[in-house]
């Protein structure tokens, strides 16, 4: 039997260009899944860098790290400063 070497996968590794970033927040949207959605915010804020949305929002480090983990159940205005900080908007669409 071979050694198998398994490594963490992280999706922030993988949203290196603002497409990525809108593509991969898209995808979650659809899922209709608060948990994911804040969750894919979270991944965006790490991305871009914690310390400077934290700056654009006004909200404290640890006060985002907790509103957008997997736990976190942040307020609407606090998702709307948030993807506000990250250059997205939020839209509708006919389902």
């Amino acid at each position: 039997m071979s050694n198998v070497e398994l490594t963490k996968w992280d999706v922030v590794e993988h949203l290196k260009t603002e497409e990525d970033m809108v593509l991969y927040f898209e995808a979650c949207l659809e899922e209709g899944d608060p948990a994911l959605i804040t969750a894919a915010l979270g991944d965006i804020v790490r991305a871009k860098g914690m310390s400077q949305v934290a700056r654009d929002t006004g909200i404290s480090r640890e006060g985002l790290y907790k509103a957008l983990s997997g736990e976190g159940n942040p307020e609407f205005a606090t998702v709307l400063k948030v993807v506000s900080a990250l250059g997205l908007k939020l839209h509708a669409t006919v389902a």
